[in-house]
């Protein structure tokens, strides 16, 4: 019981760590939005109030986030032409996500024009579909390395211990593709309106994949 204590005060202290507990706190709120609308209004507005008011939080603490982008091309300079030019795209596309998110958060909270609130949503929703494609083929791609590697090393017998690092990889990407492609959806309900990515059960299901996914990938091991 310490120990799952101590790990969780060590997952609060961290930013993701706070992205991911608000970012549960926002969908769930939006599911219990649509489930109570109907038959209780006023809890269903309390339940938006606790959305909105989640969602906003996020974006005041994800502030100089889109700094971020820049520090991850700077890692990696070993990477093969192909690897950098998708991580090229993949954090550019982040970049412009978190850099007009600051002005999609101005607008709502009054600090901007409230008209500008439509347009900022669009491009930041825009650049973070794009990113998504991106960081998905990235993770497959090396998936598909890990797996080709684990095979080579289970047919010479040993190496136990790589093989389980190939394993243990495999499953913190797989849970980041989960969160990336559940973010893509919450992404596309902004760039493309439709009936499936808007309903409030898709939005609530695709944020809590993803912030489900991103507590596992941040959790202390």
């Amino acid at each position: 019981m310490d120990d799952t204590v101590d790990k969780l005060v060590i997952f609060l202290a961290k930013r993701d760590g706070i992205d991911k507990l608000v970012k549960t706190f926002q969908y769930v709120s939006k599911l219990a939005h649509w489930h109570a609308e109907a038959a209780h209004p006023d809890l269903a507005r309390r339940a938006k109030n606790w959305e909105v008011a989640s969602g906003l939080s996020r974006k005041a603490f994800r502030s100089g986030r889109f700094l971020t982008g820049f520090n991850a091309l700077r890692r990696s300079p070993g990477a093969t032409p192909l690897f950098r030019v998708l991580s090229v795209f993949a954090n550019a596309g982040e970049m412009v996500y978190f850099f007009f998110d600051h002005f999609l958060w101005l607008s709502r909270v009054g600090a901007l024009d409230a008209s500008l609130a439509r347009r900022m949503s669009y491009i930041s929703a825009f650049g973070e579909a794009v990113g998504y494609v991106f960081f998905v083929a990235m993770d497959l791609i090396m998936i598909k390395k890990g797996l080709a590697e684990q095979r080579k090393l289970e047919e010479g017998g040993d190496s136990k211990g790589e093989v389980k690092k190939i394993k243990a990889d495999r499953v913190m990407r797989l849970m980041a593709v989960s969160a990336n492609v559940a973010d893509f959806i919450i992404a596309l309900a902004d760039v493309g309106p439709n009936p499936f990515c808007n309903h409030a059960v898709t939005l609530g299901i695709s944020g809590l994949v993803s912030a489900w996914a991103g507590w596992y990938r941040n959790w202390p091991s």
